[in-house]
């Protein structure tokens, strides 16, 4: 079986590259809730991989595969040098940003901004396949500004599907390079899932995957239906605890998630390692804030993380104390619940 069919064999889910948050400390939390899914750093420019401090850009745990690397930019020569220092570092896949709409991906004519230059994007593909033996993917919008979003996704999958593309992931909307800011881009646009379903129509023995405005299992499961991947973005972040049955509902593993406490402990003895190579606490529990969005308690989680996380000397303490006080506060409303509830019984 080749790489690129064990990357991708069934459905696959993943979670979305995602500016300033996907990094290492994220992607390590995010596997100890799911053992299967694909994880995917943020995008790294191809200039940065190939002049920056590669080991800070694309150093990760070992714990993270199955990872991929995103890389951005537009010349094929600097891409292909790029993958092929990606591919040197483990990682499992290469995946080329066709789909982020920012201010600095602009400046510099790539990300979504190749969805005008179709060729291009090819040419790419082919460069980075030439020096790499893992999958090369790309991920892209369904169009841009005033691009007939048919022809125009058709011409970029036809194109990259032909330079040899292992899969695509399709964020199921526009991009308005003139006009919307990137926040606005995530939301505003309309969602066209039909367009990615008539995509994966046309190419039935291609990995089709989807992004763009889902939010639950239930929408994953149904996308499942139609198309070979489903790749969840700001949900998943905001909201991690949703990955905890991913490994049931899509992969058909009926072994028992990680309990809470265990992951709290992985991710204390983590958050100490990184401390005693020079980080800070925060640059593991500012992904850990909404990792109990929703459960009683959670506002106290999330202020401790917030606040005392935040300071100099802050150690793995702070995320016990966090959980300590959570549960404490849980408590306590349970207990007035309970009491509310007996004297209105009276």
């Amino acid at each position: 079986m080749t790489q690129t069919a064990k990357l991708y064999a069934g459905k696959t889910f993943s979670i979305a590259p995602m500016l300033d948050w996907t990094d290492r400390h994220c992607r390590f939390m995010h596997r100890l809730l799911t053992r299967h899914s694909l994880l995917y750093t943020e995008m790294v420019v191809a200039d940065a991989a190939i002049h920056g401090k590669r080991e800070r850009l694309l150093g990760f745990s070992e714990q993270e595969h199955p990872v991929a690397l995103q890389i951005g930019g537009s010349d094929p020569v600097k891409l292909a040098e790029a993958a092929r220092i990606g591919a040197g570092f483990g990682y499992d896949e290469i995946n080329l940003n066709v789909g982020c709409p920012s201010d600095r991906v602009q400046s510099g004519a790539f990300g979504a901004c190749l969805m005008l230059t179709p060729q291009l994007v090819a040419d790419c593909v082919t460069a980075m396949k030439q020096v790499v033996s893992i999958p090369v993917t790309v991920k892209c919008r369904i169009g841009v500004d005033d691009q007939d979003q048919e022809q125009a996704l058709s011409d970029l999958s036809r194109l990259v599907l032909g330079a040899g593309a292992d899969a695509l992931w399709v964020h199921a909307r526009k991009a308005w390079l003139q006009g919307l800011s990137p926040k606005e881009n995530r939301d505003i646009p309309p969602l066209d899932y039909d367009r990615v379903y008539r995509l994966k129509q046309h190419y039935p023995d291609v990995f089709i995957g989807i992004n763009g405005g889902i939010t639950t299992l239930d929408e994953t499961m149904n996308h499942l239906q139609q198309l070979d991947g489903v790749m969840m973005g700001r949900a998943a972040y905001h909201t991690p605890m949703v990955l905890r049955d991913v490994d049931r509902l899509v992969y058909g593993d009926e072994t028992a998630p990680r309990a809470m406490e265990d992951v709290l402990d992985v991710m204390c003895d983590y958050a100490d390692r990184h401390i005693a190579d020079g980080g800070r606490l925060t640059h593991v529990t500012r992904h850990m804030v909404g990792l109990f969005q929703g459960q009683p308690g959670s506002r106290r989680w999330r202020q401790i993380l917030s606040t005392d996380a935040t300071h100099n000397d802050a150690d793995s303490k702070t995320i016990r104390k966090a959980y300590q006080v959570m549960g404490d506060t849980a408590a306590e409303v349970e207990e007035n619940h309970a009491a509310r509830a007996a004297l209105a019984a009276e």
